[in-house]
């Protein structure tokens, strides 16, 4: 059954129109890139096996679209591993329309990573299968279209991206986490590098600097919880929002506070950045808070978190003597489209009510 509505899916998708008017409103961005990775989806689609396309489709009302995860584990679609050459550049340019350079690097870094988990875990049972860079898995969730809601998503140890475009734009990408293990690389050519050392050094700057006015309420928990708050299945509801809010910060630390939310939003694209980064109201920046647990010391577990009536993001480095960190960013109402899915189809059960009502 999966193998006919796989072939449907991608023969629907051939015949899909991708030419789209481009202009600086953001909707029209975001219905710009939607255009975009339908024809980047559609190009890596031809290039596979129909063996190959039934791994890596499924309908968009599948569980599958909403099970997302970013532990080490085997998943459903189609890994690198699975892909030829030209599959894996077309795959790679997949990736390239819905992130930006910066996050495109960080996302590819974080899966070479598990070549240096590899190394350092050599005396594991099982590792060598385990830890492998290609075991990354591309899935492609209904038809890719500029009328109809569809989806893709990457996702691997320490990634999960996941797109979701519906009425011909791009509506979420969220949730997107990204992980760093090791957070810092201490051996070898690459020692000292450090892939999400941005969203680290940035908040720590941030709460050193809120010592001065907002020691007490700043500072959440003296020591950090072992993993971010909201897991896959987890409630994004954490209450009342806790530490300081934007409004209650000087100038210089509400810049830094703006920087760091634009730091992890600015792992998309740039216009599908700059329309989040647009969507968030002034009085919404006044809203949002920053609460940090654990030491300022690097090295030292440490945990944050940024929280609006719109949005959650957190970070964590605890595990591994805090030298693996995890960032998550949530829309609390948006996760996966969810929200524009159920505007979209309300639009639609009001139209066709509509028209019979006109045919009377």
């Amino acid at each position: 059954m999966r193998s006919v509505v796989c072939a449907l899916l991608f023969t629907l998708s051939l015949c899909v129109p991708t030419a789209f008017a481009h202009d600086e409103s953001p909707k029209s961005n975001r219905h710009g890139v939607n255009t975009e990775m339908v024809t980047q989806v559609k190009a890596w689609l031809k290039l596979l096996t129909e063996e190959q396309r039934e791994s890596a489709c499924f309908p968009f009302e599948s569980d599958e679209r909403l099970n997302w995860h970013f532990v080490p584990r085997e998943r459903l679609g189609l890994p690198l591993k699975a892909m030829d050459l030209k599959q894996r550049r077309a795959a790679y340019r997949l990736m390239q329309t819905g992130l930006s350079h910066q996050g495109y690097l960080k996302a590819t870094t974080i899966m070479s990573l598990e070549s240096i988990l590899r190394e350092l875990e050599k005396d594991r049972p099982g590792n060598e299968d385990r830890r492998d860079p290609e075991k990354y898995w591309f899935s492609v969730f209904g038809v890719p279209s500029e009328t109809e809601p569809w989806g893709w998503r990457l996702e691997g140890h320490h990634i999960s991206i996941n797109f979701s475009s519906v009425s011909g734009a791009v509506a979420a990408a969220t949730p997107l986490f990204l992980g760093s293990s090791p957070a810092e690389i201490r051996t070898g050519p690459r020692a000292g590098q450090r892939v999400l050392a941005a969203e680290e050094d940035m908040a720590r700057k941030l709460i050193v600097s809120l010592q001065g006015n907002h020691a007490e309420r700043s500072v959440i928990a003296s020591e950090a919880p072992d993993e971010v708050l909201t897991v896959p299945d987890a409630s994004l509801d954490l209450g009342e929002p806790q530490g300081v809010s934007e409004e209650e910060m000087d100038s210089i630390q509400q810049a830094l506070f703006r920087r760091l939310v634009e730091q992890i939003v600015r792992t998309l694209r740039g216009e599908l950045a700059d329309d989040v980064l647009a969507g968030i109201s002034d009085n919404e920046w006044k809203e949002l808070s920053f609460a940090w647990a654990g030491s300022f010391e690097r090295g030292r577990g440490h945990y944050y978190r940024i929280q609006g009536p719109s949005f959650i993001i957190e970070y964590d480095n605890t595990q591994n003597e805090a030298n693996h960190a995890h960032v998550v960013w949530h829309s609390l109402d948006n996760n996966f489209g969810l929200d524009a899915l159920r505007r979209h189809y309300e639009s639609q059960h009001d139209q066709p009510q509509a028209s019979v009502n006109k045919k009377k």
